[in-house]
């Protein structure tokens, strides 16, 4: 089914807008298409080999989750039914990944279980699990203006998700933004945002996750005969489909086929089309919300000026003219049935009242609407009471002629000190998203295209809008400028500083062929680079997309928040209701003296002040911003630092942690074996014994299909093929340069003996013919299975090396032990030290390897770390995990992220380090970007500050609340004589809001540890 024409537009045009111009261009299918931002289809594909014999494996789609309470509890109605092996739910994702026994358990009773935890569940088909974009669910990020607190989020939440064809929907207060992932077959975009808008919200596509759409601005159309320059040179380019020209605000929304047509082919056509006359750029969606956010703050703070100019001269005929006999008496001249004073008042507040403060009684008509209530409610509320009593006040005195004071300046002075609350707070939200705002502006907005001829030879350089380049554009990069595009190096050599993105500190040499990230700068030499990722698909795209990701989603402690929101107003109102009965009957029945009572006042108005002072001191908007706030500025705080966190929830279970479980080879160890011993037990000959040992691993180390099976054996392969290649050719000046190019096999490959019937033993080593004769290389338990008998000299020889944390490997040929190499893998420099911090820290650290245990224990013991796990294979380091957590314990598990995802993913906290480029590791919830152990303390320490701020907020908007409250009902006026008027408590509710955001902008501050500092850190 083909969008509508509504799908296509990103402006609603209403108003006095030129409409806009809609144009089919050509009949398409599915125009719309799916955005994937990470890799957790092609982890899956990579995992479908673990599945066990004779299970069944599928995939639900979930509807319904919202935080990882969500998940848990669906992940233990789904082992809990007789059958299941295992169950794994991605909140990210909104799938379940099953594992279970055919024979004892159906499909059906998957989906049933699900259900019957209170969510929606759907079996995706085998043939759609990994099926095209195209037919997929679509993620649009929607701009959502009103909201002022948790419970409008609740509202806007609950109306998303009861619309037919949503399958998530996710609101945040502090971003104003919200995720909805639907079925663009049910539901398009245009009906989402009506949605929203019904129910009395502004709301704006801010971008979409289909990959055939471009906006462009297009400068230089004045008339209508412009307009249909443009359309007519759309209708010729092949391969555009439908297109949308908002002439108000010079915007081009083209939908087209890229199988056909580039959108930088889309830019060159109109302005080739136009000879020059219309200029067109590509409108970024980071831009455009940028400036929104500009025209927010700007639209608050007229709205306050408004007010403030309004209400001083009504502070002032109240409080300053009666001081001044010469205004007092204009003031006191009738003027019909009332003073000039009182139709000044009356005529200056109904403007605040109707016209500056319209925005209240629509936000709270929409929130009474809705069957929810929140903190315009309270001030409508508030401000109504004070403004209608005192037009009542002067209308009971025309007619009776007696004159009872009024409060208008009250309603004037509340409306002013809530927009000026509002302001501050707009101001302090913006700073929240900081990190985004600073990671957008690293990418360059041009770059230089190098144009070149069919013989590939360079013809010339263009400069070209950034978000046009394409997969295999060759650019130049000068020195001082930034990295347009992910690429690999084709000509020149510079260094490049990598911090912005990720976080190494030390600028690195980039040659040919070397990887280059978009968003880097670079220092010295000229590049040449060809473009491999761009658009979405970069690093720094898809950092921006986890950092927005994880600000979207809310931690657990929020639920907290969201349910004091859905009563807390009801319970205002009924306080404020009882105070005001409380003061009236006691007065009424004489409980206090009338020395109490205001000048010309009585029991009601006296009442009645305490009562307003009430429903406008109470603030549920604080309790709102105290998580989504901290949760903003910590996620932007770790992105700048190198960790990116990939949820709210993520960060509240890291301050838990128990134990961190490190994986040894390249997360303790630096990954880099090499061979350090190589001795021979039989008599052939050292270069022949190599040679051998080298032939069977360098079928190791060049075999794709290994791969996948036994990654982590190819530093040992590695490392065994450069010793033997130094052994033989190490006067070679090629050599050197040779081994640099590890991707290639060497071109010394003819001294390898050939090799046949070749296998990879995951855990134990490597089995192959050579002449014939069977060649074993791998660890003791290779050689027990094979039935090989270890002498007593190389055992002797072995535990030699062992105890000095070197890994033995063993060789035999023909069944006969022939030799051993020792290999080394150094530590880290500062692995000790982060062990040591953790310890301060009260984390307990753990060490599980495949390696043997007298290795392991040597590593362990030069490291620190008491517990040690080893001889466990990869499968088993998730039982390993699990083992931890039967006592509630929670457990990190810090690994590589390719042979560790199954412990990562049953982890507590999964912390994939030194991912580098590879940021979307689907079973890590932190991802290191540096290979430094020391992000692992940045990752908990940063986790805990978070948390501490964000207890201190509620702490902050809870006591305000409790203490405000009694003294705006006037609890302590009998003791103290002092009563809060309403204005006043207007002023305090506004700044409350504003102090809890300042409160979380602290967190801009944060540092991470320094290694001098680590060992000084102890438990909060």
């Amino acid at each position: 089914m083909a969008p509508s024409v509504r799908d296509l537009q990103l402006t609603p045009v209403s108003g006095d807008r030129k409409p806009a111009k809609v144009v089919d261009a050509e009949d398409s299918g599915d125009l719309e298409d799916v955005r994937l931002l990470d890799s957790y289809e092609e982890e899956e594909r990579e995992k479908e080999d673990v599945v066990e014999e004779g299970m069944r494996r599928i995939h639900v789609r979930i509807s319904g989750m919202t935080c990882a309470a969500c998940s848990n509890s669906i992940e233990a109605a789904l082992v809990g039914v007789n059958g299941v092996v295992r169950a794994s739910v991605a909140l990210l994702q909104n799938k379940a990944d099953v594992v279970f026994d055919p024979k004892l358990v159906k499909d059906e009773d998957i989906k049933n279980a699900i259900e019957d935890a209170g969510f929606d569940a759907e079996i995706l088909p085998e043939s759609s699990m990994f099926r095209s974009k195209a037919q997929g669910t679509l993620s649009g990020q929607f701009r959502i203006g009103g909201m002022t607190c948790a419970a409008c989020v609740n509202s806007v939440e609950g109306i998303l998700r009861n619309l037919p064809g949503v399958k998530r929907a996710v609101v945040a207060l502090a971003t104003s933004l919200g995720e909805v992932d639907y079925d663009p077959t049910v539901i398009g975009k245009d009906d989402i945002v009506n949605a929203i808008e019904d129910a009395g919200f502004e709301a704006a596509l801010v971008q979409s996750s289909e990959q055939d759409k471009i906006l462009l601005g297009v400068a230089g159309i004045s008339s209508e005969m412009d307009v249909q320059l443009l359309d007519g040179i759309l209708r010729n380019l092949k391969g555009v489909r439908q297109f949308l020209f908002d002439q108000m605000l010079a915007e081009l929304e083209v939908l087209f086929d890229p199988e056909v047509i580039g959108s930088r082919s889309i830019v060159d056509g109109i302005e080739e089309g136009s000879k020059g006359k219309f200029k067109v750029h590509v409108r970024n969606p980071y831009t455009t919300m940028t400036m929104n956010d500009v025209e927010e703050s700007s639209k608050m703070f007229r709205l306050f000026t408004t007010s403030l100019f309004l209400s001083i001269p009504v502070f002032l005929i109240r409080v300053v003219c009666p001081r001044i006999p010469l205004l007092y008496s204009l003031l006191l001249w009738r003027c019909g049935p009332f003073l000039m004073g009182d139709w000044l008042k009356l005529v200056l507040v109904s403007l605040v009242q109707f016209v500056v403060g319209k925005r209240f009684y629509i936000a709270a008509g929409r929130a009474l609407r809705n069957g929810s209530t929140n903190m315009d409610v309270l001030v409508a509320l508030g401000t109504s009471a004070s403004y209608f009593y005192s037009v009542g006040a002067l209308l009971y005195g025309a007619v009776t002629g007696f004159w009872s004071p009024t409060y208008f300046e009250t309603s004037s002075m509340l409306i002013t000190f809530v927009l000026l609350g509002k302001y501050l707070e707009t101001l302090a939200k913006g700073k929240t998203s900081d990190a985004i705002k600073k990671l957008v502006e690293l990418s360059p907005a041009t770059a230089m295209l190098l144009v070149k001829d069919a013989g590939g030879r360079c013809i010339g350089e263009r400069e070209i809008d950034a978000l046009l380049i394409q997969p295999g554009d060759t650019l130049k990069v000068l020195p001082g400028s930034k990295v347009p595009a992910d690429g690999v190096v084709e000509w020149g050599s510079s260094y490049v500083d990598e911090s912005m993105v990720t976080g190494e500190s030390s600028p690195i040499l980039k040659e040919v062929n070397s990887l280059v990230i978009g968003g880097t700068m670079n220092l010295h030499g000229a590049l040449h680079i060809q473009a491999t990722k761009v658009g979405s698909n970069t690093v720094l795209s898809q950092i921006i997309c986890l950092v927005e990701t994880a600000q979207m989603s809310k931690a657990p402690i929020q639920k907290f928040a969201d349910f004091v929101a859905s009563i807390f107003v009801p319970t205002v109102v009924s306080l404020a209701l009882l105070t005001l009965l409380g003061w009236y009957i006691c007065g009424a029945l004489g409980a206090y003296p009338e020395e109490w009572l205001p000048e010309n006042g009585n029991y009601f108005v006296f009442a009645l002040m305490f009562s307003i002072s009430v429903v406008v001191i109470a603030c549920p908007c604080a309790l709102g911003l105290a998580t989504p706030t901290a949760v903003m500025v910590a996620t932007g705080v770790g992105a700048n630092n190198g960790v990116l966190i990939k949820g709210g929830d993520a960060l509240e279970r890291a301050q838990k942690v128990n134990y961190v479980v490190f994986d040894k080879t390249g997360t303790l160890t630096q990954g880099k074996a090499t061979v350090t011993t190589a001795k021979v037990f039989t008599g052939m000959d050292r270069g022949d014994f190599l040679t051998l040992v080298a032939s069977a691993e360098a079928s190791s180390y060049f075999s794709t299909s290994l791969k996948i099976v036994a990654s982590s054996e190819h530093p040992l392969a590695r490392a065994i093929v450069e010793y033997a290649r130094h052994f033989h050719f190490f006067n070679e000046p090629s050599a050197a340069k040779d081994a640099q190019n590890l991707s290639k096999e060497s071109k010394f490959s003819g001294w390898l003996l050939d090799v046949s019937e070749f296998s990879a033993l995951p855990g134990r080593g490597v089995q192959c013919f050579i002449h014939g004769k069977m060649v074993l290389v791998g660890n003791r338990k290779l050689l027990t299975e094979s039935g090989v008998t270890i002498p007593t000299e190389v055992e002797s020889f072995l535990v030699e090396l062992e105890e000095s944390a070197k890994t033995g490997i063993l060789v035999t040929y023909n069944d006969i032990l022939i030799g051993v190499l020792g290999v080394a893998d150094p530590l880290k420099r500062e692995a000790a030290v982060v062990v040591e911090g953790l310890k301060k820290m009260g984390v307990r650290p753990v060490m599980v390897t495949g390696d043997n245990w007298r290795t392991a224990q040597a590593v362990a013991k030069e490291v620190g770390i008491e517990d040690v796990r080893a001889e466990v294979m990869p499968a088993g380091k998730a039982d390993v995990i699990r083992s931890f957590q039967k006592d509630g314990s929670v457990v990190a598990m810090v690994g590589d992220g390719i042979n560790d995802s199954p412990a990562l993913a049953v982890a507590d906290i999964g912390m994939a380090i030194g991912a580098g480029t590879d940021i979307a590791i689907e079973a890590a919830d932190y991802v290191l970007m540096r290979n430094s152990l020391e992000d692992v303390i940045t990752a908990i320490d940063l986790s805990r500050k978070t948390f501490f701020r964000i207890r201190l907020n509620y702490v902050f908007a809870m006591a305000y609340n409790v203490i405000a409250i009694p003294v705006a009902a006037g609890v302590f006026f009998p003791l103290v004589r002092i009563r809060l008027p309403p204005w006043v408590a207007g002023a305090c509710m506004a700044l409350s809001s504003v102090s809890v955001v300042c409160s979380s902008l602290l967190l801009r501050r944060y540092k991470r540890p320094r290694l001098t500092t680590i060992l000084e850190i102890t438990i909060e």
